[in-house]
């Protein structure tokens, strides 16, 4: 991996990425962000060694790397998920990538389901502490120690200061945020009416499919690292109803200038 992560690093140098401060993960429905870039480059995915490609439909596959409130930054435009059929460690390889470019900061986004009942579609959480229900560890394969401490801690994997600073943003804004637990499952099937009961027995606020192998690599490379989860469907038990994807990605839509607010005003004090 370590001569994968040299070539990925040096086509991208090439192309312009120079020393990114901050790296950011946008999720499903999430890329309005784009827009508030002032863009230096871009390269799709599938043009950078080593990458996997984005296959959902709705997350576009571009790296793109420009100024955004006075720092350099590195976005994901589409992330990858194990649904894909893609690895813990093809999923966290960009993160590896950003870290190498020169980020210190990742801040991460991803649409979710409300399994706590006093939250609802179209707020925002913010991601105080997660539970891994994916199966394994993006950090379990032979030669991890090369890349960073092989038994990483996570008695805190969300930086505590970067998250006093979105209250207090989302204060100043009128922004409802609320804090709690993120569960990752693998997907792509959504939970079933036991599940989501489950869930909340074991003190999830919020379920989805991605996010926490990034925060794990991130953790594990020493990055500071947040992130935001925009609750797009309310996943109650009693009350269960059928999804419609096409809503989720519209109510993703809807509540992500509230998330861009919070990423802007945070990454102006970093």
């Amino acid at each position: 991996m370590i001569k994968q992560i040299e070539k990925t690093v040096a086509y991208l140098q090439e192309r312009g990425f120079k020393a990114p401060e901050v790296g950011i993960i946008l999720g499903t429905g999430l890329g309005q962000l784009i827009a508030e870039i002032e863009i230096i480059e871009e390269v799709s995915y599938n043009h950078i060694p080593y990458f996997p490609t984005a296959t959902v439909e709705f997350h576009k596959g571009k790296l793109i790397y420009g100024n955004l409130e006075g720092k350099k930054v590195i976005v994901m435009q589409g992330r990858f998920h194990l649904y894909e059929g893609y690895t813990l460690q093809d999923v966290t390889y960009p993160v590896r990538i950003m870290e190498k470019l020169g980020i210190k900061t990742l801040l991460v986004s991803n649409a979710s389901g409300a399994v706590n009942t006093d939250y609802k579609k179209g707020e925002l959480m913010l991601i105080d502490d997660h539970i891994n229900l994916q199966g394994s560890s993006p950090l379990a394969f032979n030669g991890v120690e090369t890349l960073g401490e092989r038994f990483t801690d996570m008695s805190a994997p969300y930086d505590k200061d970067i998250n006093s600073a979105f209250e207090n943003i989302a204060k100043e804004h009128n922004i409802t945020l609320h804090k709690g637990v993120y569960a990752s499952v693998v997907g792509p099937q959504l939970e079933t009416r036991a599940e989501y009961r489950m869930l909340k027995i074991i003190g999830a606020d919020a379920v989805g499919m991605s996010t926490v192998p990034e925060i794990i690599v991130a953790n594990h490379l020493k990055l500071k690292t947040a992130a935001v989860s925009v609750l797009t469907d309310e996943c109650d038990p009693d009350n269960l109803k059928p999804v419609d994807i096409s809503e989720i990605i519209a109510m993703a839509e809807k509540a992500e200038p509230q998330m861009i607010t919070l990423f802007k005003a945070l990454i102006k004090t970093l």
